[in-house]
């Protein structure tokens, strides 16, 4: 069962390693999974679809065997297909890719669940989330990015909730945020119905393992009062 599968109605924190110290990765992880982290995310951009350039499936490779958490590469990049192979081979468990550049997403998509791993898509800001309606069924998750993609550190857009609450009208997909996620604004989209909640700049520009906490905290409590 994979990782998405497996989160249900629980609220789970993710490190973001692009706002981490490449010099110390493992380390870096390590310090978020201590603050209840159960996932990486792995933004691979390759300075065509975002204005940056990261790192790739070697890094890949590395950190999946620094860490036992799951690790979900998130393709910002024009041609996702042809990294999937890589990834695969590298150990990530999840790839989600964006539909704005992918030109065969349903192929896509299979390719990835036919290597074992869960599908997602990762959708910016203002794209419309009619884009994802023939691609639900192959879907195990779905990104709702509340900053554009390319760089850590941006202002969270507050009207990403409304789009998260949109999506859980017309799914019960997982859904994923990242960009702008703090202590503040985590509880905006878990009541909305998101569920993973991507942090980078929020967890890295302190201790790691106390920011990731109050941001999962924050995220359950918010959970807990909607439920209720």
């Amino acid at each position: 069962m994979g990782f998405f599968e497996r989160v249900g109605d629980r609220v789970v924190g993710a490190p973001s390693i692009l706002a981490a110290d490449f010099a110390n990765l493992a380390e870096e992880v390590r310090r978020a999974q201590d603050g209840g982290a159960e996932l990486v995310h792995f933004d691979v951009m390759d300075n065509h679809f975002v204005p940056n350039l990261t790192v790739g499936p070697v890094v890949a490779v590395s950190l999946v065997r620094a860490t036992s958490l799951p690790v979900d590469a998130h393709l910002q990049v024009e041609r996702p297909g042809s990294l999937i192979p890589a990834f695969v081979e590298a150990g990530v468990t999840s790839i989600s890719v964006q539909p704005e550049v992918t030109v065969h997403l349903h192929r896509t998509l299979n390719a990835i669940r036919a290597a074992g791993l869960e599908a997602g898509v990762a959708l910016n800001p203002t794209t419309p989330l009619e884009f994802l309606e023939w691609a639900l069924p192959y879907l195990d998750y779905v990104n709702i990015m509340s900053v554009n993609p390319g760089f850590g550190g941006q202002e969270f857009i507050p009207r990403m909730a409304e789009k998260v609450r949109r999506l859980r009208e017309m799914t019960d997909v997982p859904i994923q945020v990242d960009g702008g996620i703090t202590e503040k604004t985590a509880p905006l989209m878990v009541e909305a119905g998101a569920r993973v909640l991507v942090a980078g700049s929020a967890v890295y520009r302190g201790d790691p393992a106390t920011e990731m906490r109050k941001i999962i905290e924050a995220g359950r409590r918010a959970a807990e009062t909607h439920n209720g």
